[in-house]
Parts: structure tokens; sequence; C-alpha cells
């Protein structure tokens, strides 16, 4: 005879990103970006340029991102399975996200400004000093942007089983980890911008051109703008339990009314994860049918990872219409 225990009900609450290579990758980016920041400040100090001292400093901003990112990882998987989180925390690596995309915003915002500054205002420009950063920092970020390039087949999902369910989760692509996302974005970023700086640089130095510098900084600030928008749009929704797409919800509703004696009088489904939802159904009948059943007729729907179910009985027809 099989004896069952409760185990057999019991759910998965960990919904965290495991991604250990991104976090390693992340860790040698941090220490590569804070040994250039290191040498750029000392040397701008030593030998007087501020080209050297700016981009030590703008070096800064991105090694407080990375911190961001590894206390983010080590947060997360530290307290995945802690009963203090009701849903794990599968939502730490979407909050590091969005706080180092706020960060990107804030480097945009002082690029523009600084930018906006020297068109009224410009400053005599040492080019062969300032060329010379703008190669090493974009050596430096290209470098950083091959060792946080995701590799899609390094993830772990995790695989689980509840119920009549079984959930094989695969945490995959760079919009899934918005951790690792957004630690990626900055060093884009800063590679961009050191890209245009050259351009600039280049043009100011051999035709003239002195305005190209202001201008470049403005139109970098404008893009990694746009760029940190786009980032703060895929994890706000997460952060604020954003409900699963309407075509979804219509689905769900259709699968479990299929038998015309079903009705759903309640459905809220919000996100756990970036990619795992909680749901919980309240379903109307004149047949109450084992919350089983209910679940069987939903498991095609496996980004549910956490489904709760209340079945009502209903002895009117009105309570169904």
């Amino acid at each position: 005879m099989h004896t069952h225990t409760l185990d057999e009900w019991k759910h998965h609450h960990d919904f965290s990103v495991d991604n250990q290579k991104g976090e390693r990758m992340a860790f040698y980016v941090l220490l590569l970006t804070a040994v250039t920041m290191v040498v750029e400040i000392a040397a701008g100090t030593l030998y007087g340029s501020m080209a050297l001292l700016a981009d030590g400093w703008h070096m800064g901003t991105h090694v407080a991102a990375f911190l961001i990112t590894i206390f983010s990882y080590r947060y997360a998987r530290k307290h995945a399975s802690s009963p203090e989180y009701a849903f794990g925390t599968g939502k730490v690596g979407v909050l590091g996200g969005f706080a180092s995309a706020v960060s990107l915003a804030v480097v945009a915002l002082m690029m523009l400004i600084e930018s906006l500054q020297r068109i009224f205002e410009p400053h005599a420009i040492h080019f062969d000093e300032a060329i010379l950063v703008a190669v090493v920092g974009l050596v430096v970020n290209v470098v950083s942007v091959f060792l946080l390039k995701d590799d899609p087949h390094h993830h772990h999902g995790h695989t689980h089983e509840t119920g009549h369910h079984h959930h094989d989760h695969n945490h995959s692509g760079h919009h899934h980890d918005h951790n690792l996302k957004a630690a990626y974005m900055h060093v884009i970023a800063d590679a961009f911008t050191s890209l245009l700086a050259i351009v600039a640089l280049l043009s100011g130095k051999y035709y003239g051109w002195h305005w190209m510098d202001p201008i470049m900084g403005v139109v970098g600030a404008v893009i990694i703008t746009r760029w940190a928008y786009r980032l703060l749009q895929e994890t706000s929704p997460v952060l604020l339990d954003g409900s699963i797409e309407q075509g979804d919800l219509d689905k769900i509703r259709a699968v479990i009314e299929s038998d015309a004696d079903n009705r759903l009088s309640d459905i809220h489904v919000w996100r756990v994860s970036p990619q795992h939802y909680a749901a919980i159904l309240t379903v109307v009948t004149h047949f109450p049918n084992e919350v089983g059943h209910y679940k069987e007729l939903l498991k095609e729907f496996d980004q549910l990872s956490h489904l709760t179910i209340e079945v009502e009985a209903c002895k009117s027809a009105p309570c169904l219409s």
C-alpha cells in the first residue's frame, strides 16, 4: 500500500535565477574595472590629466554597479530557501537590475549635463592624452563585454514536481537574468561612449571639429538613457507583481470554463520571478470536482509555478451567469 506524505503536495518556492557563470564573470569584470579605475586615477593625479581623472571616476560608477550585481547573486543564493520570503528570492536579481538601470540613467544624465556645458563653454582638449584614455577604456570594456556575454546553455533551471504538475523551467537568456543584463548594459554603454569619444577626438585633432566632442556626448547620453529606460520597463513589472498577459488570462479562463458548469469568479496571476507566476483561482460550479481535476486542466500553463485553486459549490443557476 502506498503511504502518502505531505511532501507530495508541497510547493516549490525557489524561483531565483541560478547563473553561477554569470556571477563569476561579473566578478572578473569588477576586478578588471576596479584595477583600471585605480590606475587611471593614480596616473591622472600624478600627471595632472583631467581626462584620466574623469574617466577613472567614471569607471568608479561601474564598479558600484558591478558590486550591486555580485551582491544580488550572493544574497539570492544565500536566502533562496529562507521562509522569510514567501516566494523565494527570485526578485532579488530583478531588483539588482532595476538599481543598476537607475545608476545607468544617472550616468547618462551626468554625461548630458557635462556635454551641454561644454557646448556653451568649450574646454581645451589634450587630444593625445584623451584619445589614449578612450582607447584604453574601449579595450577594457570590449574585454568585459566578452566576459559577460551570456551562454544560454550554461544556466541551470529548476525542475520540480508539485501534485499533478511537473515544471521544467529554463533560465536561459539575458531577458531572464536581469541582474546580468544590467551589468552587460553598463559595459556596452561604456564601450559605446568610448567609441563615440574616439571618433569625436580624432575629428577634433585632425579636422579641428572641436564641437564634435560635446555633440557625441549628447548623442551617447540620449542612447544610454533609452537603454536604461528599456531595462526599467523590463524589471518594473516583475517588482510590482505584474500580471500575465491578457491573452494568457483569457486562455486560462477558457480552459476552466470549457465545462459549461464551471465559472471563474476570481482570478489573480502575478510574477514571483522574471518567468515564474503564482496564481489564485476561484471556481464556482454546481458539481465540484477535486482540486487536482482543475490543476490537470491547467497543466499546459507551466509558467504557473505556484497554483492555488478554491472550489465553491453553487446551488442556484444565477451564480453561473
